[in-house]
C-alpha cells in the first residue's frame, strides 16, 4: 500500500485509536460524495487524471523496489557465499537433518510460498512446539523462547548472527520476498490475526525492516504490528538503503536475536 500523491506521510497511530479514524475518516468522504463535489465533467476528469498518476507512480516504485532487490540480492549473495557454505558444514557435522529447512510462509496479500533457512533446530522442533507453549515468552500470536532447547549449538550461533536467515537472498531472487519489508508470518499466525493485522501483508515480505533494526524478538506484538504499518505507510528506496545499513549494527550486537 503506497501513500497517494500530494497526501502527507503520517506515522501510524496506535492500533486501539486506529479504528475511530477510519470511521471519521470514512463519515468525512461520505459527506464530500453526498455533496456532488463530482458532478461534472471537469471534476471526474481531474479525478481519473489524479488516479491513473498515482497508478503509475506506484508501478514505477515496485519495478524500482524489484530492481534493487535483484541487483543487491544478487551482490549479497555472491559475498555471502563462503558464509554460506560454512553454515552448511557446520549444521551438518553438528546433528542429522538437512541443511535447509523449508517452511511455508504467507507473503503479500496472503500467497503462500516456501521460505529458505538454515535449519537450526532439531529435526522434531515442530512435533515438540506443543509441549513448549506453556513456556512462550512472546505476547499474542508469536512463539518465541529465549532457550528454546529445540535450538542446536550451531544453530544458536546461527540465530545469534542471522546467518540463519541468509537462504531467503534466494527468495529474494525469485520475487517471493523483498531485501526489506515485513518479516512473512506463518499460517498458522495469520488464522489469528485481527483485520489490523492483516494490513501488514500489503507489502511483499522482507530479510530485515523496521522490527528487525527496533528490538527485534525483544518487541511486543503490538509494536511489531505498528512498524510494519509505518514502513508500509512510508516506504521508499530511501528507506530501504537506511533500514540495510542500520541492519549491520543490529545483526553485529545480536540484540533480540533468539
Amino acid at each position: 500500500m503506497t501513500t497517494p500523491p500530494n497526501q502527507p506521510t503520517l506515522q501510524r497511530p496506535p492500533l486501539a485509536a486506529s479504528q475511530p479514524a477510519l470511521d471519521d475518516r470514512a463519515q468525512r468522504m461520505a459527506a464530500f460524495l453526498a455533496q456532488g463535489r463530482y458532478a461534472n465533467a471537469r471534476a471526474l476528469q481531474r479525478l481519473r487524471l489524479t488516479l491513473l498518476l498515482w497508478v503509475i507512480r506506484n508501478k514505477i516504485a515496485e519495478n524500482l523496489k524489484r530492481g534493487f532487490d535483484l541487483l543487491f540480492g544478487s551482490l549479497a549473495l555472491v559475498l555471502a557465499a563462503p558464509i554460506m557454505l560454512l553454515a552448511a558444514i557446520a549444521i551438518k557435522l553438528d546433528t542429522a537433518g538437512p541443511v535447509i529447512f523449508y517452511q511455508k510462509r504467507v507473503g503479500k496479500w496472503g500467497k503462500p510460498f516456501d521460505c529458505f533457512k538454515f535449519r537450526s533446530m532439531y529435526v522434531d522442533a515442530e512435533a515438540r512446539k506443543a509441549e513448549l507453549s506453556d513456556l512462550n515468552e512472546a505476547d499474542q500470536v508469536v512463539f518465541k523462547m529465549k532457550r528454546d532447547p529445540r535450538i542446536t549449538r550451531v544453530g544458536f550461533v546461527l540465530r545469534k548472527l542471522s546467518i540463519d536467515e541468509l537462504p531467503q537472498l534466494v527468495n529474494v531472487l525469485r520475487g517471493d520476498m523483498s531485501l526489506v519489508g515485513p518479516r512473512p508470518p506463518v499460517p498458522y499466525e495469520v488464522a489469528q490475526y485481527s483485520y489490523e493485522h492483516l494490513q501488514r501483508l500489503d507489502a511483499v515480505p522482507g530479510i530485515t525492516g523496521l522490527q528487525q533494526v527496533s528490538g527485534r524478538s525483544d518487541l511486543t506484538f503490538r509494536r511489531w504490528i505498528e512498524l510494519d504499518l509505518q514502513y508500509i505507510n512510508e516506504q521508499s528506496l530511501l528507506s530501504d538503503v537506511r533500514i540495510l545499513l542500520s541492519t549491520i549494527p543490529a545483526v553485529i550486537s545480536g540484540k533480540g536475536a533468539y
